[in-house]
């Protein structure tokens, strides 16, 4: 089993910027892909970026390509999500997640491990 923990999420004002991170444990963190997903008000969850088992490879979503920068640090089994030039629509709960295989998999239903989330709000 593996535990994920998501800090870093707050109120911040349109063009701000935040950095969540997620702290896992419970299983090697090394041999796990990580990705965030993120849940507006009334809309469906959504895949934001995955980084690979390695680090060596990342994948976003279009809207916050060039914005979030996912990234890992397997030495201390946190995985981090670098918001920038945030924007009232990326106003969300966001959520850490593993799955036990070391490559990208789209669907929400591939990640068998799910933190608690942590709510970033941006104000216009």
């Amino acid at each position: 089993q593996v535990q994920l923990v998501e800090s870093g999420g707050g109120l911040v004002q349109d063009g701000g910027s935040l950095r969540l991170s997620c702290a896992a444990s419970g299983r090697t963190f090394s041999s796990l892909s990580m990705a965030w997903f993120r849940q507006a008000p009334g809309k469906e969850r959504e895949f934001v970026a995955h980084v690979s088992a390695s680090g060596l490879t990342t994948r976003y979503v279009e809207s916050v390509k060039g914005r979030f920068t996912i990234s890992r640090d397997n030495t201390k089994n946190t995985v981090y999500l670098q918001m920038n030039s945030l924007k009232p629509e990326d106003t969300a709960v966001y959520y850490c997640v593993a799955r036990s295989r070391a490559v990208y998999a789209a669907p929400e239903g591939a990640y068998a491990h799910w933190g608690q989330g942590t709510q970033v709000t941006v104000s216009s």
